[in-house]
């Protein structure tokens, strides 16, 4: 293989060590594979018989699990992450995969659709079949991508006793470690002793994420949160909620973003800004088990009635302290970068495909997506690079033989000879070989020709390595 398309593997593979060096080298093989030809079948990827067979035992294989694939992942993100300045903000979110299988019963299930009734009007149901991930992605508060931080796979299977238990008592009764959402919890605290500066850290999640257990973790593990809430909770001594409170508070500043409508075209909002530090009180049932905490709500709601979108509500929770309107604007701004992870499962499924794998069994699909989860973070690493640091030099993603392939490869539009070329210069053309044409008003280009043009780049070198044998032959 090509050492320049190996070169970023050898960087997410250093710190993995699987129990037989066989598997190691296995493992790195598929990674390279996967990696030049992303988005393609492993029969295709790996072009004989063979090496597709031991794809298939390798994912297969009781010894190898998706925490063993991702650790070399996971600790060149703490390496990427040290090398950083400011706050890392740790994305937490849940994307499923469905499948459809003769026998769904060894992968699992996500979830049971209505499908209406039959001709005798009885209720049919689909049962869906699949597996959930929730993962942990690590950014800077730029929007670059660091690397994922915790991954976690279920089916369930593990939980099919959850629904019956809601039924018979209160859902703020049931311990947090029946549930599902004790999934937030485990990748909080693996996210933080990870990276090794709880203080430096800030988790993000969204509405599923407003769990009072998971704010009283980041408190004894001494890391932030900010929380979009959902639930309004007790506060101050109890007798009161936090949306009286809020009542309360005047509007302490306004907030222009610009946003785009239903048909994609871009508008404004104006937002009013409250924010309160307030006593938070533990659900009733729970109060003996956890203590009142002081936490800052922040609210943004937009003026007016938009035309064509939904009008802008957010309701924030937060450890951190806010004492000014910018304080209040920077933890909304870093809400707002939550989407980046939507991205990054959006990569894992338009660009990998993970969804049309063939694999039979849980843990062989678990395995496999660990591993393109590795190849969708470089293509989500490389897109959002030529965004945060275009100056930068190119060699910070790119090797020289990677670099001298694409000037051979993609002509210079009206470049002098003296211009510095920057990595931004040749990220551009790797998006042109993915299709992207570069016109003077087109947006920066995006993760899709990104792994379309890195393929490409691959399919090339490799070329280039045979035809350079052959001659030398």
């Amino acid at each position: 293989m090509d050492g320049a398309i190996e070169a970023w593997v050898d960087g997410e593979l250093a710190g993995c060590s699987l129990p037989d060096d066989r598997l190691n080298k296995r493992l790195r093989k598929l990674l390279v594979q996967i990696g030049s030809a992303m988005g393609q079948s492993i029969p295709l990827v790996c072009q004989d018989w063979a090496n597709a067979k031991a794809a298939y035992r390798f994912f297969d294989n009781d010894r190898v699990s998706e925490a063993d694939i991702l650790a070399g992942h996971f600790q060149a993100t703490r390496d990427r992450m040290v090398a950083s300045d400011g706050p890392i903000l740790v994305l937490h979110d849940t994307t499923e995969f469905s499948y459809q299988r003769e026998k769904p019963e060894a992968i699992g299930i996500t979830k049971s659709i209505n499908c209406g009734h039959d001709k005798a009007g009885r209720p049919r149901s689909y049962t869906a079949c699949g597996i959930l991930m929730h993962s942990s992605l690590a950014v800077t508060t730029e929007g670059l991508p660091l690397g994922l931080s915790a991954v976690k796979f279920w089916t369930r299977k593990k939980f099919k006793g959850t629904a019956v238990l809601k039924k018979k008592i209160n859902p703020t009764r049931v311990p947090i470690e029946k549930k599902e959402s004790i999934r937030w919890l485990d990748n909080l605290r693996q996210s933080t002793e990870l990276l090794s500066d709880p203080g430096r850290c800030v988790h993000i999640g969204d509405r599923e994420s407003d769990i009072y257990e998971l704010f009283c973790m980041a408190q004894q593990i001494e890391t932030h949160f900010v929380v979009r809430t959902c639930v309004d909770r007790l506060a101050g001594a109890g007798d009161h909620t936090i949306a009286d409170e809020m009542e309360e508070v005047a509007v302490k500043g306004l907030h222009r973003i610009e946003v785009r409508d239903n048909d994609g075209e871009p508008d404004e909002a104006v937002l009013e800004i409250k924010y309160r530090r307030i006593r938070v009180q533990p659900p009733i049932g729970k109060q003996k088990r956890y203590p009142a905490l002081t936490l800052t709500v922040i609210h943004a709601e937009e003026r007016g009635t938009p035309n064509n979108r939904k009008r802008i509500d957010w309701k924030l929770i937060t450890d951190l302290p806010v004492q000014v309107r910018k304080d209040a604007i920077e933890k909304l701004e870093w809400y707002s970068l939550r989407w980046k992870i939507e991205v990054f499962h959006k990569v894992l499924k338009s660009g990998c495909k993970a969804e049309e794998a063939k694999l039979r069994t849980a843990q062989r699909l678990a395995n496999l997506i660990a591993v393109y989860c590795i190849v969708s973070w470089r293509v989500f690493w490389m897109t959002m690079l030529n965004r945060s640091s275009p100056d930068a030099p190119p060699t910070l993603a790119l090797t020289d033989a990677e670099i001298a392939l694409l000037d051979r490869l993609v002509k210079d539009r009206n470049q002098g000879p003296l211009r510095r070329r920057t990595l931004s210069h040749y990220l551009i053309k790797i998006a042109r070989l993915g299709g992207y044409l570069a016109r003077a008003n087109d947006p920066p280009p995006g993760n899709m020709v990104m792994w379309r043009g890195l393929s490409r780049l691959a399919d090339i070198a490799l070329g280039a390595m045979v035809g350079a044998e052959n001659v030398g032959n």
